[in-house]
């Protein structure tokens, strides 16, 4: 019995100890694909400030290189890119001076008239997923949407909302509006719900 005991009190120790994600990359604007010419600020939110928190990209162009290397200015843990080019287009995140890592984040920079806004961060299951087609000067054309190659509907003002999305509405999403052009696919990801665990009540409870 108190060989299991001490197995469980130090399982919970390791638990306990380990580091939490402690940054998480955002974008503004808010979406997965951009007009060439768009300005976009990309902020490292930080639990440390302390870990020295600087951006990263993978491109066509670039690998693995940070914010103010030949692209972007830098301002503390953040980063502005003032005019966005085709070859801006990649996976970004954000990296501390020891090595650890955020969550990731794909842009896609078309040079065509028509764009998806989509979410640039997972949909967590149960919440509502909008979509937006948009071109340059308008968001509110008739669109037609596509999931994975297969029609879903045309939405008059331009936008469509599937409500408490599942896991099957993963996939890659596209739109086209009429007489203008249509929009570069995007990949939209679903995840479970979060659940919370309180270790520390656990903790007493066990060996109280």
């Amino acid at each position: 019995m108190e060989d299991t005991t001490l197995l469980c009190l130090l399982f919970l120790i390791s638990l306990l100890s380990c580091p939490a994600n402690q940054a998480s990359l955002t974008v503004s604007p808010s979406s997965s694909q951009l007009f060439k010419g768009q300005s976009v600020s990309l902020s490292c939110e930080e639990d440390d400030s302390s870990a020295g928190w600087t951006l990263r990209r993978n491109t066509s162009r670039d690998t693995e290189t940070q914010c103010g290397d030949d692209w972007g200015n830098p301002a503390g843990s953040s980063c502005k890119i003032g005019y966005m080019v085709q070859w801006d287009g990649g996976v970004y995140w954000c990296e501390s001076r020891e090595g650890a890592t955020s969550n990731s984040i794909n842009i896609t920079v078309n040079g065509g008239p028509v764009i998806l806004q989509s979410p640039v961060l997972p949909v967590t299951e149960g919440e509502d997923l909008t979509l937006h087609c948009k071109t340059e000067t308008s968001s509110n054309l008739p669109a037609d949407f596509y999931k994975d190659g297969s029609f879903i509907r045309t939405e008059p003002a331009g936008h469509m909302t599937i409500h408490h999305v599942s896991r099957s509405d993963e996939g890659l999403y596209k739109c086209y509006i009429s007489s203008v052009g249509e929009s570069p696919p995007s990949w939209v990801s679903v995840t479970g719900e979060e659940v919370t665990f309180d270790f520390r009540s656990s903790f007493i409870q066990i060996f109280t």
